[in-house]
């Protein structure tokens, strides 16, 4: 079979979905290959989409989480959105494409190429099966307005939002967020801890904030900085967020124990060897998370969906949050004296997601392509 993954560099999540089903076909034998599809524009505007909402997510969170609020209002009138029409604009570039690139099955871990396919839908364009995986335990704005074959969610209780808003039952796979086999794999945390160069006998928080470095992160290192004892290590990735990478550089460079990373291929190593995560309620990594079992903090979310991941997560006992940065810090200390809560979290985390969604996710695809 010839699957395409179309994904978009807007936050490491969307990607990292692609990529966990994209191993999972080559290791099946299947030809399957992951684009950008904004790169196949000559448009500089459409190659920077995503350069575009890093940006916005860095420096202006507040503003993108009104985007996402007026998203949810425009959702309820009787056209489709701006968004649609523009990413509709990339239809003659993904037909060519198309042409020269045979595909059965067109995986979209992101919303924006299945709005590209869905419109080439309706311009009676020649189209693949098409596959939608919500990446988010929410139904984001305009998942209404496309229309594919399948959708994959990531927990059963959340096909009610999704029905509302106009998805066919019928079409719902409560699947679960797909995760890459480093994530899936038995690991203890001694080994993990060798591999990465760790003290065996130490606390060690890990702390991140995404591909994006948000989430206070700068704020939690502080608290945990200030209170730190003599047994514990602290572990900072700030991912592409070069400016905070250097701003926590200045400050605790020098100090042993307190690490300070940028981007990394090791994440799932780390989550396998730490104690504790801090980290912003991203659907996949709060997914890649709780499939390791690493017990979890919720830091500040970037507004929209990740507010409802949050939520998601403390309902059902997968995680805990706190107002600010500094009751969140002090919040993790307390879990980790607690035997028992962090019993129920792990357990709680093992039954909301699965290390088996991207198996299930691919004999889909096999399904919709035979």
């Amino acid at each position: 079979m010839n699957i395409l993954i179309l994904s978009c560099d807007t936050g490491a999540g969307h990607n990292t979905t692609g990529l966990a089903v994209l191993e999972e076909l080559k290791r099946r034998g299947h030809h399957a290959t992951m684009r950008d599809p904004f790169q196949l524009s000559r448009s500089l505007i459409a190659q920077n989409i995503g350069t575009f909402y890093v940006k916005l997510v860095q420096r202006h969170p507040r503003l993108f989480g009104a985007a996402y609020r007026l998203g949810m209002f425009v959702t309820k009138m009787p056209f489709l959105s701006p968004v649609y029409y523009a990413n509709g604009m990339m239809a003659d570039h993904m037909k060519r494409y198309l042409v020269d690139h045979p595909t059965d099955v067109v995986v979209a871990p992101h919303l924006y190429p299945a709005e590209i396919l869905t419109y080439m839908k309706r311009h009676h364009m020649p189209c693949p099966k098409l596959l939608f995986i919500a990446t988010d335990y929410a139904c984001i704005p305009f998942t209404e307005e496309t229309d594919c074959d399948y959708y994959v969610i990531p927990h059963e209780s959340l096909a009610e939002s999704f029905c509302k808003r106009g998805i066919p039952a019928e079409k719902l796979k409560p699947f679960g967020i797909p995760v890459r086999s480093a994530f899936t794999r038995t690991i203890s945390k001694t080994e993990a801890r060798k591999k990465l160069g760790l003290p065996l006998h130490e606390v060690c928080y890990l702390v991140m904030g995404g591909s994006m470095g948000a989430g206070k992160v700068k704020q939690i290192v502080t608290d945990l900085a200030k209170h730190r004892q003599e047994n514990e290590q602290i572990i900072v990735i700030c991912g592409n967020n070069a400016a905070l990478e250097k701003s926590l550089q200045n400050r605790y460079g020098d100090t042993t124990d307190i690490s300070i990373l940028g981007a990394t291929r090791q994440m799932a190593l780390y989550m396998y060897a730490c104690d504790l995560l801090y980290s912003k309620p991203g659907g996949l990594t709060s997914t890649e998370a709780a499939v390791v079992g690493i017990p979890l903090v919720h830091t500040a979310p970037i507004p929209g969906c990740e507010t409802i991941n949050r939520a998601f997560f403390q309902k059902h006992g997968m995680s805990v949050s706190a107002k600010d940065a500094k009751q969140q810090a002090a919040l993790g200390r307390r879990l980790l004296r607690s035997p028992k809560a962090l019993y129920h979290m792990k357990k709680q985390q093992k039954t909301f997601t699965s290390k088996d969604s991207v198996n299930k996710i691919c004999d889909l695809i096999e399904e919709m392509g035979s």
